[in-house]
């Protein structure tokens, strides 16, 4: 193919809008692939007005069917996708974004949403009759130093901020999110005293389980509360420079 070609195949937005063909609601399923690697990233939908500031601002955008709100990839967590190019299938009803990625795709931080794997043929038949989803590949082991014993800290709290920003379907950040601040204060409660409950036992195992179930919901709580956990760090730095007394 020419390049005069390939230029003659570009379709203007407004072409581009009429030739889509949008379900009942006014949506299209975009999915968005790696335009080095061709991995498939993730799949949300589009609107119009989300497909037409994809195309003005060069940057992902898509709509919210639970917030029902537009949302910006990566506003909040950096993760941002530029957009290389963008097309549409032979029906007009499915939209393909090829992106350069900044950070991982999907909101649970893993690479790409697709992490899972279904066993099909042998292998499911191999399973009794259920599907094996298998978890993405374990990361490699951080560091000992000081920092990394606290990434997974500034992990989860990315996460939950992309989850604030983007309130992703069936996800339990996101319900905590939509029910506001008494249901965020009262799983923080029932997990201060499930960790006391615990450490009274003197069941370690169930204390680290419930300790490890407060501090996400203190941080929840910190995300609706627009505190960042640095503030809470340079706190504790504060603290401790402190003259000691004893």
């Amino acid at each position: 193919m020419t390049e005069q070609q390939g230029l003659r195949l570009m379709v203007p937005l407004e072409e581009l809008e009429q030739a889509i063909k949008w379900d009942a609601d006014g949506l299209v399923p975009a999915i968005v692939q790696d335009a080095e690697s061709r991995d498939v990233l993730m799949m949300a939908y589009m609107n119009r007005e989300s497909l037409r500031k994809s195309v003005e601002t060069g940057q992902t955008w898509f709509w919210s069917r639970s917030r029902s709100e537009l949302w910006n990839k990566g506003a909040t967590s950096g993760n941002t996708q530029h957009i290389r190019a963008l097309r549409f299938d032979c029906d007009g009803d499915t939209l393909l974004v090829e992106v350069d990625r900044r950070g991982p795709a999907c909101h649970t931080g893993e690479d790409n949403c697709f992490y899972r794997t279904a066993a099909v043929g042998e292998a499911y038949r191999g399973t009794t009759g259920y599907t094996i989803f298998e978890p993405a590949a374990p990361q490699t082991e951080r560091g000992g130093d000081d920092s990394a014993r606290f990434t997974v800290l500034a992990e989860l709290e990315r996460l939950i901020a992309e989850r604030y920003e983007e309130r992703p379907e069936g996800a339990y950040t996101t319900y905590l999110f939509e029910k506001g601040l008494d249901k965020i204060l009262k799983k923080v409660g029932e997990e201060t005293a499930e960790s006391i409950i615990a450490a009274k036992n003197g069941d370690n195992d169930e204390l680290r389980y419930e300790v490890s179930d407060l501090i996400y919901h203190l941080l929840v709580l910190l995300r609706q509360r627009q505190l960042p956990l640095d503030d809470i760090m340079r706190e504790l730095e504060r603290r401790h420079e402190r003259p000691r007394r004893d």
